[in-house]
């Protein structure tokens, strides 16, 4: 269920809001890898996280990976702790400038923010969640994309917009999506 709840996400939120511009193609390709990493410690997760690298390496059919943590009790600052150690393992690995990391968790909150700001939707997930992209598939993208720099200045002022209370429902909502066949 947890990708199913994840790929409801990914289309109310990601797609459908335009958060993420160059999500749409890749959606509608299915070039999208949906996993849940179960491991017992960090050692774990970001062994996890380095095959899932080797595996992009190996499939370039696969254009990025969500990884989708299952452990209910790792707290927003506990998760933050993990994307710094990922992302030192990353750099450690060789694999900087490869692959990116993008970061979504359900109490994300941006530092400059506070927790009732519906701009921390942006980020906001039913489940934290370690995004590998390709950085090439960014910069050919970016480079399609007039001003790409104001997509994050978009992406708040639209969910300010939508508000709090609609950008709760719309999160909420993905904990009920129908599983795909």
């Amino acid at each position: 269920m947890m990708i199913t709840h994840c790929q409801s996400w990914v289309d109310s939120v990601i797609v459908r809001m335009n958060i993420c511009p160059f999500a749409k193609a890749e959606v509608a390709s299915q070039r999208v890898n949906y996993v849940v990493a179960k491991p017992d410690n960090t050692e774990q997760y970001l062994a996890q996280l380095l095959r899932h690298c080797q595996q992009l390496d190996q499939q370039p059919e696969i254009a990025t990976t969500l990884m989708l943590f299952s452990d209910p009790f790792l707290t927003f600052a506990d998760y933050l702790d993990l994307v710094t150690q990922a992302e030192d393992v990353l750099y450690h690995e060789g694999y900087e400038g490869v692959y990116q990391l993008a970061s979504f968790h359900p109490d994300y909150c941006f530092a400059d923010s506070n927790e009732q700001d519906a701009a921390n939707f942006t980020n906001k997930a039913p489940y934290p969640i370690l995004h590998l992209i390709r950085e090439g598939d960014i910069t050919k993208a970016l480079a399609n994309f007039l001003r790409p720099e104001q997509i994050p200045e978009r992406n708040i002022e639209y969910t300010r917009r939508k508000g709090l209370s609609q950008m709760q429902d719309v999160l909420r909502a993905c904990y009920d999506a129908p599983q795909k066949k």
